[in-house]
């Protein structure tokens, strides 16, 4: 029905669809931000740094009490850890979207 009319009279559709892209042009300035939808979920990183002390040694004395106190937390979806020879840890602790990071970080 409507796309009979569209075919017929081909410059009504391209008025149509430019009054859309305008709209949409607009819109896009105007909506604020804290009204985009949440693209990534919530991510945080915990690091530390044990100078001289190898990854095995990291990985029992720092990152099993820290990772057994992160599996317990509200709203996590996963998390990923390294440990390096140079005594470095790093810990990715990623939530479900929609949680509030501060409130994870302190849990």
């Amino acid at each position: 029905m409507f796309s009979d009319i569209f075919i017929e009279r081909p410059r009504l559709a391209m008025v149509v669809s430019l009054v859309f892209v305008l709209t949409g042009g607009i819109a896009l300035f105007l909506l604020p931000v804290a009204e985009y939808p949440e693209i990534a979920p919530p991510t945080l990183r915990v690091s530390t740094s044990y100078p001289g002390a190898s990854a095995e040694v990291i990985a029992q004395t720092v990152a099993m009490p820290i990772e057994d106190e992160i599996n317990g937390v509200d709203d996590l979806l996963y998390f990923s850890s390294t440990s390096d020879n140079s005594g470095n840890y790093s810990c990715r602790v990623t939530f479900q979207s929609g949680t509030d990071t501060d409130i994870a970080m302190v849990n």
